[in-house]
């Protein structure tokens, strides 16, 4: 199915490719006795990542949602198949639909494991127009990978995104320059990239309730309210993005480096949630050696049993590597600012504010050189003896005894988070 008209003639052609229910897409094609059955993929529920990650189309029709806890997904749809992820093979395929954007472009900007840009402006001397190339792609995708895909075609990335939300599945949706104002106006703001939760609280309260009536707001106003993100939003709902999207090969400087856990029981008190931060900072160190940065400074997440999320950060005075001082300017974070209104259920921290290494820096009068200079030693012979037996090979005595964390990491992802350009 294809929805809309072609763009005007020399401008930009960007599209957006979106697999359908990716994971319980991939899981079907694998087991095609799953199809036409309600299939949801979800995390495990032993270890409290108890949601719906993906779900099938018979799934949605009997009102199951992306994030729904497992037993509200069960109650709601007592048939429901409720299947582990296999994220080997959703990687797998990922890569796979790459490939075949490859083919007409170099320029694959990717946004999770089922989303991608692709500027094919250059492309279309040879492969036809934005809309053919888009065909040809949802072709391939569904006869080679058995897999469908959504695809926005426009001028843009952003409406370029939005165009593939608009009909699923395996459809193509255009957006043209004249014709952005009745197709994207009137959806809701919550549409729109980069429009969050609170963004949409905020804007509401001013009755900004559609992608339309931001546009039509002040862009000083927008400034005002939300700072240069409501400059941004206004220029993304008036169809000036200029973002470019970004080659294959594009790695973006890391700016934060970050490590988080749902735990397997509720966290009930300070010396608990310490001994998580110093388990995920064992990794967060680790990290920042092999980039070769050091954090200026940390923020921490909290998301309490009711899944309420805080978010507290703070800037170190000296950078560092080490996972203890990093450890310790996050629980100095967390007692300070968290009031045990509920137990706690995950916890994530993030070194920010990252810097090079080589940067020469200056020490403070405060800051004990030596004592310094030993604990990065430590620091240096432990990263040795983990690199060559393991990284449970050597660790805080702390951690030896049992920690609320699951067994395994295979639910541990790393995800692009932002758009490019």
């Amino acid at each position: 199915m294809i929805k809309g008209k072609g763009n005007v003639k020399g401008e930009r052609a960007i599209l957006h490719s979106d697999l359908n229910s990716f994971y319980a897409s991939v899981e079907i094609m694998l087991n095609p006795a799953l199809r036409n059955k309600a299939v949801a993929v979800c995390g495990s529920t032993e270890d409290r990542h108890g949601i719906v990650l993906a779900k099938s189309g018979p799934a949605k029709q009997a009102g199951i949602k992306t994030g729904m806890v497992n037993w509200e997904a069960k109650q709601r749809c007592p048939d429901l198949l409720m299947l582990p992820p296999q994220y080997e093979q959703y990687l797998k395929y990922s890569k796979l639909a790459r490939e075949i954007y490859q083919r007409f472009t170099d320029q694959v900007e990717p946004y999770g494991m089922d989303e991608c840009w692709l500027d094919v402006t250059a492309s279309q001397s040879i492969y036809g127009d934005a809309i053919s190339i888009a065909g040809q792609i949802r072709s391939m995708v569904r006869e080679e990978l058995g897999l469908t895909v959504s695809i926005g075609v426009s001028y843009n990335k952003i409406f370029a995104k939005l165009g593939s939300d608009m009909k699923k599945p395996d459809a193509i949706t255009v957006i043209g320059r004249n014709e952005y104002k009745e197709k994207i106006w009137p959806l809701p703001v919550a549409d729109l990239f980069y429009v969050g939760g609170a963004t949409e609280k905020k804007l509401c309260r001013y009755g900004i309730s559609t992608i339309g009536a931001l546009a039509n707001t002040p862009r000083d106003s927008l400034r005002s309210l939300l700072g240069k993100n409501g400059e941004m939003l206004w220029v993304f709902a008036n169809g000036m993005d200029q973002s470019r999207v970004m080659q294959y090969d594009f790695h973006s400087p890391v700016k934060s480096i970050g490590h988080g856990t749902t735990c397997t029981a509720d966290l009930k008190n300070n010396d608990e949630v310490w001994k998580i931060m110093l388990y995920l900072t064992q990794d967060i160190g680790h990290r920042l050696r092999l980039h070769e940065m050091m954090a200026g400074g940390v923020q921490i997440t909290a998301k309490d049993n009711s899944l309420a999320s805080r978010q507290y950060q703070l800037r170190l005075p000296t950078a560092t590597q080490s996972p203890m001082e990093l450890a310790v300017a996050a629980r100095s974070l967390f007692e300070k600012h968290y009031a045990w209104h509920a137990f706690v259920r995950a916890i994530t921290v993030c070194a920010i504010n990252l810097e090079p290494l080589c940067i020469p820096r200056q020490l403070t009068l405060f800051d004990n050189a030596a004592r310094r200079a030993k604990l990065q030693r430590l620091d240096d012979t432990v990263e040795k003896v983990r690199g060559r037996f393991g990284k449970r090979s050597i660790r805080p005595a702390l951690l030896l005894g049992k920690l609320k964390t699951p067994g395994d990491s295979c639910h541990e992802v790393i995800m692009p988070g932002t758009m490019h350009g």
